[in-house]
């Protein structure tokens, strides 16, 4: 690990970049790669028809991670049979009782998209929008836009743990692009241009396994930044990147000790949809089993005006 952090404005001065590439006001960056034809041949890989729910518990009775800032989400029940003892009951004709009950959480404590504009440097957003359009609610690149438009395609599984012959990967543990390529030659699948990738690490388990302490020294493995890495994203055209931990890529880099490097690299300079902390178990099972890594994904999160991530339940189908 570098002693020394090395600014996002000198290590991503010369990163790729689509701004302008849709347009000045585009709000969902590399999810215009995704159109009717990739939609209908994704379509095309559906045969078992096994379908596979890929958001997390919320509100898990054995605790919900979330980034070390959020707090788990709370549900709160407001009214079940219980209300109805009391003679000041509310009466409805024919004699209805309902439960009823609300969840108060962060939007990305949980299963989520980001927005584009979710994160930024250099007092701009995605597209070059200015990040004062953020105070007080996003007027520019919020998860609104990716949810009116939804996100459909082909998928690929990279199971990264079963690669490494791990349970799952440790923390600060990274790798490349080309970790990815030779994950997918071993699994017999063929990466494309356009794919979703769906990155399995297990790393969660860890949370349920130790409980608090994994908040100690917290450093996620993931994918870890490098202009190559970048460069493929964006040669690949690689329209969403979807894992199974809370942030999608090694937490501080070990190379310049910067925070969440490709949350900039690919979700702000190249419009890559993020969506994090996605339950892949089941899915990598069955993968394994009869050997089929590619997938139909269909995601669409909640319609939340300004927020800047929102919860979503992704559906892939076999």
């Amino acid at each position: 690990m570098t002693d020394t952090v090395q600014p996002l404005t000198d290590l991503l001065k010369d990163a790729p970049s689509n701004w302008g590439k849709w347009g000045p006001d585009d709000e969902v960056g590399s999810l215009n790669y995704l159109g009717p034809e990739q939609v209908i041949a994704a379509a095309g890989l559906i045969r078992s028809g096994k379908v596979f729910p890929i958001q997390r518990l919320i509100c898990d009775p054995k605790g919900d991670p979330v980034w070390p800032s959020r707090k788990p989400a709370v549900r709160t029940q407001i009214m079940d049979e219980a209300t109805w003892d009391g003679d000041d009951a509310p009466q409805f004709p024919g004699g209805l009782h309902y439960a009823d009950d609300k969840i108060e959480c962060f939007l990305q404590g949980s299963t989520q998209y980001d927005a584009l504009g979710h994160v930024w440097y250099d007092d701009k957003l995605w597209n070059g929008f200015d990040a004062r359009s953020t105070v007080g609610g996003m007027e520019k690149a919020s998860v609104q836009p990716i949810a009116d438009r939804g996100v459909v395609g082909r998928a690929v599984l990279l199971d990264m743990a079963r690669y490494r012959g791990k349970d799952y990967l440790e923390s600060a543990e990274t790798y490349t692009h080309e970790d990815l390529m030779a994950c997918a030659r071993e699994q017999g699948v063929e990466l494309r241009k356009r794919d979703i990738l769906l990155i399995r690490t297990n790393y969660l388990q860890k949370f349920f396994e130790v409980g608090d302490a994994f908040y100690e020294n917290f450093c996620e493995p993931g994918l870890v930044y490098s202009h190559e890495l970048v460069q493929w994203f964006a040669d690949m055209e690689i329209p969403n990147l979807v894992t199974d931990t809370i942030a999608n890529e090694v937490t501080t880099d070990p190379n310049n000790g910067a925070a969440l490097v490709l949350h900039n690299a690919l979700m702000r300079n190249l419009g890559v949809a993020f969506t994090e902390i996605v339950e892949l178990e089941d899915l990598a099972s069955d993968c394994a089993d009869d050997g089929v890594y590619e997938v139909f994904y269909a995601a669409a999160p909640l319609k939340v005006a300004q927020g800047s991530g929102s919860p979503v339940n992704p559906i892939v189908i076999k």
